[in-house]
């Protein structure tokens, strides 16, 4: 199916469908990068403040301001101009990532408390970041194709794959210079400055001009969205007043709690994929699996091998003939993942690395495709409006999922002498 370009041109789709997947692609992956940074430098952190469980500790600083912000914004979504938002969210991920550097310089990478105290604050930041960007985009997609919402959240996982595989390179690279440790996790951290930065010209510049993303953008504006008109002006669409049908006059829009009743299971899928995710990585990947042949490189291995099946099965659901779209068969698989739990624990107590490689796989493989599956599926059937309010909603119990997962985290530890 194509849609005509008002225009009289080629059809929409064939005017920039391939250049806005490529973006929402890079947008992704700006979205979680500056994090999945902080998670692949996890070894650094743990050897500048080895008593602090940072894996754990900034996790969990994290989460409460990543809530915390989605919860207002998911609330006031169609009063927030979702172009100032999104590029609020990628300017606050630069700047906080810069200044990690700026921090680990200024106190010549030392530990103790104040620098530590110091990278929570700017944790807190990227959590306030989240919450702009991963709801805002994925409200923003929601009423075009589910094609973006797809490449947006292939994205995601990609930032987590390039991270491990640039953090396995820059550990061999520097493993055995002076002060190696450090020096990967800088070039790291700056690697991830530049690509927020691309985001932020991307999402601001290249995005609203293209004539797909006009065309869905003046889709929304027509069924009374109110979030948009930033973005088309952007893309150089003005729109009048009297072009956008207020709701209660011409539409009756779908308040966010009747979006939520419709839409609980959806809700409590993403809730406890995260949850269970959460609850193993990456706190129990460092300091739950024991000591074993990759020494130093086995927490790291454990992390790529995870973020890069999430990544491949991102793609799967690509393949229609193997998309779960039935919503009690979502909600079958989803409950299915907690057999992981013991399997974890096992695994760790008495299996070897190759055994733990494969578990960790399979829950990046499992959460990736349920993720996609669900946050595909839930939008169809609604008004543009109603979208962009109910991938925010969705981004609420996804973020929902991590707090409690990280929290849960904690659980491992108990009785092992660690706190």
């Amino acid at each position: 199916m194509t849609i005509a370009d008002e225009s009289g041109g080629l059809p929409v789709k064939l005017e920039g469908k391939y250049k806005a997947l490529l973006v929402c692609w890079i947008l992704g992956l700006g979205s979680l990068v500056s994090w999945n940074s902080m998670l692949t430098i996890g070894d650094y952190y743990y050897k500048l403040f080895p008593d602090y469980h940072p894996s754990r500790v900034l996790t969990l600083v994290y989460q409460p301001f990543a809530i915390g912000s989605i919860t207002i914004l998911a609330y006031n979504e169609s009063r927030i101009d979702t172009r100032k938002r999104n590029l609020a969210g990628y300017v606050l991920f630069t700047a906080s990532t810069f200044f990690l550097i700026v921090l680990d310089l200024a106190t010549s990478g030392r530990g103790g408390i104040g620098p530590y105290l110091g990278i929570c604050a700017l944790v807190a930041c990227f959590g306030i970041a989240d919450a702009l960007v991963q709801g805002g985009m994925v409200g923003d997609l929601s009423f075009m194709s589910p094609e973006f919402i797809q490449s947006f959240l292939a994205g995601l996982a990609a930032a987590g794959a390039l991270t491990s595989a640039l953090r396995l390179i820059t550990k061999a690279a520097f493993d055995k210079a002076h002060d190696g440790l450090r020096k990967g996790a800088m070039l790291f951290l700056a690697i991830s400055t530049f690509f927020e930065f691309i985001c932020i010209v991307l999402y601001a510049i290249v995005f609203p001009k293209l004539p797909i993303v006009k065309y869905y953008r003046k889709k929304a504006a027509s069924e009374g969205s109110k979030t948009v008109s930033a973005d088309l002006a952007a893309g150089g669409i003005q729109t009048q007043p009297d072009q956008v049908i207020e709701y209660g006059e011409k539409l009756q829009r779908l308040s966010n709690k009747q979006l939520l009743l419709l839409n609980w299971d959806y809700a409590l899928d993403l809730f406890l994929i995260y949850v269970l995710t959460l609850s193993i990585f990456p706190g129990f990947l460092y300091e739950n699996t024991g000591h074993h042949q990759l020494g130093s490189w086995y927490p790291l291995v454990l992390i790529a091998m995870y973020n890069v099946f999430d990544l491949i099965a991102r793609y799967i659901p690509l393949v229609k003939s193997v998309k779960l779209e039935s919503r009690k068969g979502l909600m079958i698989a989803i409950l299915s993942r907690f057999l992981l739990i013991p399997a974890f624990y096992f695994t760790a107590k008495y299996g070897d690395q190759g055994w733990m490689i494969m578990l960790i796989s399979f829950l990046g493989l499992s959460n990736g495709y349920l993720t996609v599956c669900v946050l595909t599926t839930a939008p169809k059937g609604f008004k543009g409006p109603e979208q962009n309010a109910l991938g925010n909603l969705l981004v609420l119990f996804l973020l929902g999922g991590i707090f409690a997962g990280v929290s849960l985290d904690w659980l491992w530890i108990i009785g092992n002498g660690k706190f």
